[in-house]
């Protein structure tokens, strides 16, 4: 180790990772340790990391317990969803758009308790060490960053058992043997890999499932509802005003009654290997299907495609932990500007994991009954014009057929 470490502010959940990584820290830096837990709509208690840290020297002081949901999805999801933003086509980005947001205010704190360093229990092998690391260094580019990972010798749950037992770090009981897999939940959604996942042709056990009833279990009878939007984002659900987290909480609620929203995915991730999950993503699902119905109605053709050609790269961007990066930026500028007309209404049918959308409305609509009909359109559109149009489309294709014959 070159430079000292006087504090180190970390990412903390209370639970055995971590606390042996506090643990360590302490032992391994001689330094002081700053704990940071974000609530982010995980569902879980987070008051007992905070006698926990207490427990293991933390000064009360330096525990910080952040209830981060309202800024999580205002900031952060909402942006995103107004991309339509899909990685790889079907993943939704649930534990990818969490990470910059806890970056972000791991760096805070370090400045406010003048901390030279920040540490996080991503493993090596996976995307979010890079996801926590890239925002780091974007907001606080001489940072020191300690991964425990990537440096002790701890390399098993056994050996992180052990290492528990021996510095009287309390071990529940429930998380001495070895778990049949393992989990990420915010608001958004949970993720479940590892382990009993791992074969991708092997079906997921039900037993992963925590978010979403079994679809086939789900209510015999559909469920209307309606989502109105604002410049791009939802801010009611029949007729109900709701602040951004208290309206995906809603939208989970209503997605787990009717098992939507899992996804089975093989993905290719940033480090390079592929890796299978399992990823519940209720509101988010019927939030997607949504938003695209009511852009059908209000964005132009031009607009629209564009929109489409550019979501791969803002999606791979947050996935691959570049939110604070310029391009993205630059992306998240030009998706917010279509997104000024885009407001009215969607009716969706939720019925057994489906989502359908059965109706849109919006007073900023592009769409023309009067010039779309098959009845009279009473010279609303001359249909004589279509031949000069095709010709004019036509005309390389024709050059070119004489050429080749």
């Amino acid at each position: 180790m070159t430079d000292p470490v006087n504090r180190v502010v970390l990412a903390y959940s209370g639970g055995l990772d971590t606390s042996v990584i506090l643990k360590w820290l302490q032992q391994t830096y001689n330094c002081e340790v700053v704990t940071f837990t974000a609530d982010l709509g995980q569902g879980e208690e987070l008051e007992p990391a905070r006698a926990k840290a207490e427990m293991m020297g933390v000064k009360p002081e330096h525990i910080f317990i952040d209830d981060l949901r309202e800024e999580f999805v205002g900031d952060y999801v909402f942006p995103m969803m107004r991309a339509n933003a899909l990685y790889e086509g079907l993943y939704l980005l649930g534990t990818s758009i969490a990470r910059p947001l806890i970056a972000k205010r791991q760096i805070e704190i370090a400045r406010m308790v003048e901390a030279d360093a920040v540490s996080h229990g991503a493993t090596g092998k996976g995307n979010d060490q890079v996801r926590f690391e890239l925002g780091y260094y974007a907001l606080a580019p001489d940072i020191k960053v300690i991964a425990p990972w990537r440096e002790w010798d701890l390399t098993s749950r056994t050996a992180l058992i052990a290492y528990a037992e021996q510095h009287q770090i309390p071990v529940p009981k429930d998380k001495r043997g070895e778990a049949p897999f393992s989990t990420d939940a915010n608001l958004l959604h949970t993720s479940s890999e590892g382990l009993v996942l791992e074969d991708p042709w092997a079906e997921v056990p039900g037993y992963v499932f925590s978010r979403t009833v079994d679809p086939e279990d789900a209510p015999d009878r559909p469920q209307v509802i309606e989502i109105e939007f604002e410049h791009g984002d939802p801010i009611a659900i029949d007729g109900l005003s709701m602040t951004p987290a208290t309206l995906l909480a809603a939208l989970n609620e209503l997605g787990r009654t009717h098992g939507i929203g899992r996804l089975d995915l093989v993905e290719n991730r940033f480090v390079g290997m592929k890796s299978r999950g399992m990823y519940e993503t209720p509101g988010g699902t019927i939030l997607h299907a949504a938003h695209r119905a009511i852009e059908q109605l209000t964005l132009d053709r031009g607009a629209a495609h564009l929109k489409d050609e550019l979501m791969p790269r803002y999606a791979e961007l947050i996935y691959n932990g570049f939110w604070f990066s310029p391009e993205r930026e630059m992306l998240q500028a030009a998706i917010d500007l279509s997104q000024k007309k885009v407001n009215g209404m969607v009716r969706l049918k939720l019925y057994k994991g489906g989502v359908h959308v059965i109706g849109r409305q919006s007073p900023d609509s592009l769409y023309s009954e009067k010039v779309v009909t098959f009845e009279d359109d009473a010279g609303a559109y001359d249909q004589r014009d279509a031949a000069g149009f095709i010709k004019l489309q036509a005309l390389r294709l024709r050059l070119l057929g004489r050429r080749d014959q």
